[in-house]
């Protein structure tokens, strides 16, 4: 057994460096109270979107526009984001730092509206990367999730572990019964090849096999 030999967390998130509109995100995100990807998480979902050579993602919970902006960093000139929010306070912030970054209008869809609703209307087996933020309907939103991927392609669910909160049995607040309810599901179910990873918030990954 390996015991640590120094702060592994500290050392990961500053593995990244954020570009000036990313910091810019950030900078919104504490006036708007959004829940956005840390800088090692942002790197994870560069990562993933550079591997899968993602064309069609979508990403629920905008937040800031931060999570968008690391989907853009690793996506080919032909990838085309669906970002959807309940904010449209999220939704501005977002569109203003893409566009500020230079990102054609042309390649993100800002949809504001009931989640559920909007999820409900996008297409079955048509994306690459499925991004999933909040806590609210997270089950419904994994099952809806396995209908919009294409085999192969990828559900990343972002602060899965509520920074620690999930780990611990004795919380039994929504969002820790949440996350913990939706990470059994994935787990126990054969269609997907899953992963929890303990970077930012906690990332959940599965692949729809």
């Amino acid at each position: 057994m390996i015991g640590n030999r120094g702060d592994m967390s500290a050392f990961a998130e500053g593995y990244v460096r954020e570009d000036i509109f990313m910091q810019q995100a950030r900078n919104n995100a504490e006036e708007l109270g959004t829940l956005d990807p840390t800088p090692a998480v942002g790197g994870l979902l560069r990562f993933a979107v550079e591997s899968l050579k993602a064309r069609s993602i979508v990403e629920i919970g905008t937040g800031s526009g931060v999570s968008g902006l690391w989907l853009f960093a690793g996506a080919g000139p032909d990838a085309v984001l669906t970002s959807i929010d309940t904010e449209r306070e999220h939704a501005a912030s977002a569109r203003s730092v893409f566009e500020e970054s230079g990102i054609s209008t042309q390649r993100f869809r800002l949809i504001t509206g009931i989640i559920m609703e909007v999820v409900g209307k996008l297409a079955d087996n048509n994306y690459d990367l499925v991004v999933i933020r909040p806590a609210s309907d997270l089950m419904d939103l994994i099952h809806e999730s396995y209908r919009l991927l294409r085999p192969g392609g990828i559900l990343f669910v972002d602060h899965v572990l509520s920074g620690g909160k999930v780990a611990d049995p004795t919380q039994r607040d929504f969002e820790s019964i949440s996350r913990r309810d939706g990470i059994r599901a994935v787990k126990e179910d054969s269609r997907w090849s899953s992963i929890v990873l303990p970077l930012g918030g906690g990332v959940l990954l599965a692949t729809k096999l």
